[in-house]
C-alpha cells in the first residue's frame, strides 16, 4: 500500500474528529494517522489519490497533498 501525506487545515479536536469520520467510512483497508499539532494526515491505501483527496475535502477543511512517504 502507498502512504500519502496530506496537510489539512485542522485547528482543534473537532476538526480532527471530522477527518476521522470521513476516513472511517472508507473501510478497513484504509489506515490513517492524524497529527493535529502539525496539521498532517497520513493515509495508507491502494485507493486512487484523487478519490482520497476528494474524501478528505468532505470534512470541510482545506486540503493540500504533500506527496508519498
Amino acid at each position: 500500500m502507498i502512504k500519502h501525506e496530506f496537510e489539512v487545515a485542522m485547528t482543534c479536536e473537532g476538526c480532527s474528529g471530522a477527518v476521522s469520520r470521513v476516513l472511517n467510512k472508507l473501510g478497513a483497508d484504509v489506515k490513517y494517522e492524524i497529527d493535529l499539532p502539525r496539521r498532517l494526515v497520513w493515509i495508507e491505501s491502494d485507493k486512487d489519490l484523487e478519490f482520497l483527496t476528494e474524501t478528505l475535502k468532505k470534512c470541510g477543511k482545506e486540503v493540500k497533498y504533500n506527496g508519498t512517504k
